[in-house]
């Protein structure tokens, strides 16, 4: 079987290795060690024949090149690791039907086929009633599929880092009704919504769920519609991001639902001139020049951040803003506090919501909205 070839493919893998040693050295995260049996796999072998075959505390190594469809891991505490960039997980290619002349789906391995025919490139699918646990994926690529870049549901402690998640059609990084997550290290760019999207549903309404102190910190999100969206969920933190170029850089919404969104930090990030033109849609505005958002949330801490020359004339530009959510629900008891918010426009702080009882302290800023939160 060509999943287990350690033998074989030994100075390989010694390559791969230390090329993930390289990639992570460089982002400052250390590379994780299974304790199970090592599955490598070459371009042109089925990488979900390898995790179809690994057993929990495995590892499946993908060495550099590419691998054409998407792929599902429904096994806890394994690792899908690649060699870094040059590891790239893309869609099926076409394949040419002699009867007709028509181009075909290329098939898909059993494991995958829900993950494909959703459009995602990667899944990590458990089950609300039975999180799928202690997974990681690191070191790969995923790029050009239909809708999110890396998808998962249904988790808990999953680990994504140091991964290249770019041009795919809707999110990036997305996670929901999941907890103890760690995004970190990644980079997200040009994807058609977010850079890293977390909720509790994007098919279902409900009160905010607590994502059990998930953090999403040392990422780069570039180029997307929004750079993080968290929507519905409570109990996590967003770190020491870079967040530049998107048409918004952060958005925390909440609506009616109870418990409400929020109870949530968001802490040092650098969110620079995201300042792209994003069309409205049917639930929002057109996205212009927006920094950090809070929309309906409550509880929140918005602290020590670098939030400087996002410009725009939407409801959402400025530096950090506050609006009423789409269903007309205010902001409430939120802290915006010690951050350097300048350059921004019309203002770098701006509270445009009814919600009387949000603390405006410390800040560094020249023009907020009303006047005199500075």
């Amino acid at each position: 079987m060509p999943t287990r070839r350690v033998h074989h493919l030994a100075a390989a893998t010694a390559a791969a290795t230390t090329a993930l040693t390289t990639v992570l050295t460089a982002v400052g995260a250390a590379p994780a060690h299974a304790s199970g049996e090592l599955h490598v796999v070459a371009p042109g072998e089925s990488i979900q024949k390898a995790l179809d075959a690994a057993r929990p505390g495995d590892t499946v190594q993908l060495l550099p090149g590419e691998y054409r469809g998407s792929v599902r891991i429904s096994t806890p505490d394994l690792t899908l690791r690649g060699a870094g960039p040059e590891s790239v997980i893309l869609p099926a290619a076409p394949t040419a039907d002699q009867a007709t002349g028509q181009a075909a789906a290329a098939p898909v391995a059993d494991g995958a086929a829900a993950c494909a025919t959703a459009g995602h490139g990667l899944c990590v699918a458990g089950a609300d009633d039975r999180p799928l646990d202690g997974v990681t994926v690191e070191a790969l690529a995923v790029t050009g599929f239909r809708k999110n870049g890396i998808n998962a549901t249904g988790t808990t402690g999953l680990t994504v880092r140091a991964t290249y998640v770019h041009d795919n059609g809707q999110q990036g990084i997305s996670q929901e009704r999941s907890t103890r997550g760690v995004i970190t290290a990644n980079e997200s760019t040009r994807n058609g919504q977010s850079g890293v999207f977390l909720a509790n549903s994007v098919d279902s309404e409900g009160g905010a769920l607590s994502a059990d102190g998930t953090l999403v910190t040392g990422n780069v999100l570039t180029d997307n519609r929004i750079g993080v969206t968290v929507r519905r969920l409570r109990d996590l933190s967003i770190e020491r991001n870079r967040i530049h170029g998107n048409c918004g850089g952060v958005f925390i919404v909440g609506d009616e639902g109870v418990p409400r969104a929020g109870a949530l930090t968001v802490h040092r990030n650098q969110v620079v001139a995201n300042n792209r033109y994003c069309p409205p849609n049917p639930r929002l505005d057109h996205i212009q020049g927006a920094g950090i958002v809070l929309t309906g949330a409550e509880e929140t801490a918005v602290t020590e951040n670098d939030v400087r020359d996002n410009v725009g004339a939407s409801p959402f530009s400025g530096g950090i803003v506050l609006v009423h959510s789409v269903v007309g629900v205010a902001n409430a008891r939120n802290t915006v506090a010690d951050n350097l918010v300048l350059g921004n426009g019309p203002a770098d702080l701006a509270d445009r919501d009814t919600g009387t009882d949000n603390a405006f302290e410390r800040n560094r800023c020249a023009v907020s909205e009303p006047v005199g939160r500075c």
